[in-house]
């Protein structure tokens, strides 16, 4: 079973759902970040088979990879304009506290 951030829950979720009205790329997040550390890497995967993983339509997971991107939680890569896309999960706030932590040792 994959680990999730405490963070997931306790902020992005109440954020991405609550406060942006944007349940579904809720959704779309926890599904690729639990895709991803199970696999290992990135995933490659097209609109469609990411809406038939979550339950959603393809214009749903597209819109909620777009808000994703937006909020700088996702990025996305393509070998060509008409590739499969390749998503990677971005978790900024463990950027943030490692920096935090930084800054506490040097005191």
């Amino acid at each position: 079973m994959p680990n999730v951030d405490d963070y997931v829950t306790d902020v992005l979720m109440r954020d991405l759902v609550g406060h942006d009205k944007r349940p579904v790329s809720f959704l779309a997040y926890l599904w690729l970040a639990a895709e991803e550390q199970r696999r290992g890497f990135p995933v490659k995967i097209s609109y469609q088979e990411l809406a038939e993983s979550i339950g959603i339509s393809k214009s749903s997971a597209q819109s909620a990879v777009g808000w994703l991107v937006r909020r700088k939680l996702l990025s996305v890569t393509k070998a060509t304009v008409t590739a499969t896309p390749c998503y990677r999960v971005h978790s900024p706030w463990r950027q943030h506290l490692a920096k935090v932590v930084d800054g506490l040792g040097k005191k």
